[in-house]
């Protein structure tokens, strides 16, 4: 028996050591927030009174569809990648009917300044990548850039309550214009674009390299050799014909954050599957 006993243990050491890389410490080590209410704001990026705003309006959309939408900010991430810790953030806390799987996270971590919308099962049919992505980086990038947290929250948290109020064909529609802008907007990014400083940089190099060339050719046949050049590629914006943005709050003057709007919040059992979309700032 010793010689068997001695080879369990060799193999499951042999386990363990493989499998840290794979998992990771902080895989087995992962903890995540208290659900404490449609607003978990535990990296205090919110005041009491952006808290209290954001989750009335939460509140009445769970109310009138009863679909479960939570603003949520982390301290950090714990070395995972914001979809992995999404996903499964949605599955601790259970947002959604069991049945139904309609729950949805607004995540913020700005430690790695990462923003996701982590996506239910049973609402990827509505709230798709497409359109999820559309909101981040309308409504919530820009603001972010320059610091806004409660602006940049506060407007993809009206977008996504005016999706999730709408009769499901009139949602499928907005996610459907969602999806052509985002391939438009691919497209556009894929074809050159010539700015005027472009243009100044070819009509420079032509008139320093190319026209003595030419003129060299024809006066002879003499050598005209050249230095090396130089490519220019420049940057296209990112644009979508969707959407508007923002509501009529500005930022707070208590800061120091809060846990969310009240203690009898809990979720309903849904599950989460990593539908969704993710930005950075």
């Amino acid at each position: 028996m010793k010689p068997v006993k001695r080879l369990a243990t060799l193999a499951l050491l042999v386990l363990a050591i493989f499998a840290t890389p794979i998992f990771g410490t902080s895989a087995w080590a992962q903890t995540f927030p208290q659900l404490t209410g449609r607003v978990v704001d535990d990296a205090h990026l919110l005041s009491v009174d952006q808290v209290a705003a954001l989750d009335q309006k939460l509140a009445a959309l769970e109310k009138q569809s009863q679909r479960q939408l939570v603003v949520a900010t982390v301290p950090d991430l714990q070395g995972q990648e914001i979809e992995d810790y999404g996903y499964r953030l949605g599955r601790a806390w259970g947002l959604g009917d069991k049945q139904r799987n309609d729950g949805a996270i607004l995540l913020v971590a700005p430690k790695e300044r990462k923003v996701r919308i982590e996506v239910g099962y049973g609402l990827e049919g509505i709230l798709t990548d497409a359109l999820s992505e559309v909101i981040i980086q309308r409504e919530i990038v820009p603001r972010f850039k320059v610091g806004d947290y409660f602006g940049g929250i506060d407007a993809a948290t009206d977008q996504l309550i005016a999706q999730l109020q709408l009769p499901e064909d009139q949602a499928k529609q907005v996610a459907a214009q969602a999806a052509k802008a985002s391939e438009e907007a691919s497209r556009k990014a894929a074809e050159p674009h010539f700015t005027i400083g472009t243009v100044v940089f070819l009509v420079i190099f032509g008139l320093v390299f190319v026209v003595p060339f030419l003129g060299a050719m024809a006066g002879g046949g003499r050598r005209y050799r050249s230095g090396p050049g130089v490519i220019v590629i420049p940057s296209g914006g990112w644009g979508s014909g969707w959407g508007s943005g923002g509501s009529g709050f500005g930022g707070g003057s208590d800061w120091g954050g809060s846990g969310g709007g009240g203690s009898d919040f809990s979720g309903g059992g849904g599950s989460f599957g990593g539908g969704g979309a993710t930005g950075d700032w």
